[in-house]
């Protein structure tokens, strides 16, 4: 029997669809932009926000495009997949600023596909495939934080 390797404990339950979403939003917008990942997200069921620091205001049009990229993504079907490895090695891979202090030495990695790689002990779909519609509902931009909020939710497809 392996042994399954300890990790922190995780305070809340989200949306496995949802927060895959999130993932790949991430990953959007630090392959477009250059920024960081979102440093405040609130991820629900009906609607999400996340914010991203950028020195401007996206337009409309790049707006749209995030919103594309994010679907085109979803629906090339990716495998959504768990590794376990140490912070040596994740750091090579993953971006470690957001961990917390006590966080445990063992990690776990969450890959979609060659597309995004994240540490992240949150529930998350199998396949982009489960996720849906993204689709993006309002945003805007605060030119004193240079902080740009986005407001998302899921459409189901049938």
């Amino acid at each position: 029997m392996e042994q399954q390797p300890q990790l922190n404990d995780h305070n809340k339950q989200e949306y496995p669809p949802m927060h895959t979403a999130e993932h790949l939003l991430n990953a959007t917008m630090v392959k477009t932009f250059g920024c960081p990942r979102s440093r405040n997200a609130h991820i629900e069921r009906k609607k999400s926000k996340c914010d991203y620091i950028l020195s401007s205001c996206p337009t409309a049009e790049q707006i749209q495009s995030i919103e594309n990229k994010v679907n085109e993504v979803i629906s090339q079907n990716l495998p959504v997949t768990v590794e376990f490895m140490t912070h040596e090695q994740a750091k090579a891979i993953v971006d470690l600023s957001k961990l917390p202090a006590d966080a445990s030495e063992t990690l776990r990695i969450i890959r979609i596909g060659d597309y995004d790689a994240c540490a992240c002990i949150g529930s998350h779909v199998s396949n982009t495939s489960e996720v849906g519609n993204f689709k993006i509902i309002s945003y805007d931009y605060d030119e004193e934080r240079q902080t740009l909020r986005l407001r998302f939710k899921l459409l189901r497809t049938q």
